[in-house]
C-alpha cells in the first residue's frame, strides 16, 4: 500500500509540474503587440487557433489527472494510516434542543 501511495506522489508531482508549465506557455487572446493593433498574423508556429488548441487540450487532461490523483492521494493516505477520523469523530449526541422563549405579558 505504501508503494503505491508513493507512485501516486510521484505522478502527482510531475502533473503539477506539467500543469504548471502548459498554462505558463499559453497565450490570451491577442496577448502579442500586434493584437493591441487589431493584427492577428503574428503568430507563426501553429497557427493562430491551432496551437491554443493542443494547449487547452492539454490543460484539460492534465487538470483532470491531477484532481483526479488529489483524490486518490486522500484515499490512500487515510487507508494507510489506520485511522477512520471524520470532522464529525469528536462530537457528542446530539445537540441539545432549547424551547423557545415565552412572550412577555
Amino acid at each position: 500500500m505504501q508503494f503505491l501511495l508513493y507512485a501516486v506522489i510521484v505522478i502527482h508531482i510531475i502533473v503539477s509540474f506539467f500543469l504548471i508549465g502548459v498554462v505558463l506557455l499559453q497565450q490570451g487572446k491577442s496577448a502579442d503587440l500586434a493584437g493591441t493593433f487589431g493584427g492577428q498574423g503574428s503568430q507563426t508556429a501553429f497557427g493562430p487557433r491551432a496551437a491554443a488548441n493542443i494547449l487547452t487540450k492539454l490543460t484539460g487532461w492534465a487538470a483532470a489527472v491531477f484532481m483526479i490523483t488529489s483524490l486518490s492521494l486522500t484515499i490512500l493516505y487515510l487507508r494507510s494510516s489506520g485511522s477512520s477520523s471524520s470532522v464529525f469523530s469528536g462530537m457528542k449526541g446530539s445537540a441539545p434542543v432549547s424551547a423557545p422563549a415565552k412572550p412577555g405579558k
